[in-house]
């Protein structure tokens, strides 16, 4: 067999190649929400906003907890993606630090608070009754009767 220069076919074929391998690479980044969280560690937060971050693929609302012990702890819990938390009526207007709210979700994995507990943030709700989901409709994750 004689190998020569490629044709234009190959030329055709490595461009769509780069693109199948690109977005291979995004599907194969987002995790189920099993992989991270456990759904028999639920977690129920009161405490004050510290910061929301707004980035994809999930948005992450930092927060200071208080314990029943009355001592506090920072957690950070993932939520749906920036466009899903939009369309629920979370907004940037709402979300600030300072505020005061109860956050039901999930526990991660990792048992480990450093330097934040992590958890899942299944739904918010506000001082005024207000309550939001907030969290994830990834592969896994609970619905809302949960």
């Amino acid at each position: 067999m004689k190998l020569g220069k490629p044709g234009k076919p190959a030329l055709l074929v490595l461009p769509l190649f780069v693109v199948l391998m690109s977005i291979v690479g995004q599907i194969t980044a987002h995790h189920a929400f099993s992989s991270e969280f456990d759904i028999n560690r639920p977690i129920e937060l009161q405490g004050v906003i510290t910061r929301m971050e707004w980035v994809n693929p999930h948005t992450w609302l930092h927060m200071t907890a208080t314990l029943e012990n009355g001592s506090s702890e920072d957690w950070m819990l993932e939520g749906g993606t920036p466009n899903t938390l939009l369309r629920a009526g979370l907004t940037l207007t709402i979300l600030q630090p300072g505020t005061e709210i109860r956050v039901r979700g999930y526990q991660s994995k990792d048992p480990d608070c450093l330097p934040e507990c992590r958890g899942s943030g299944r739904d918010i709700t506000f001082a005024d009754g207000r309550n939001i989901l907030m969290g994830s409709s990834g592969v896994g994750a609970p619905g809302r009767g949960n």
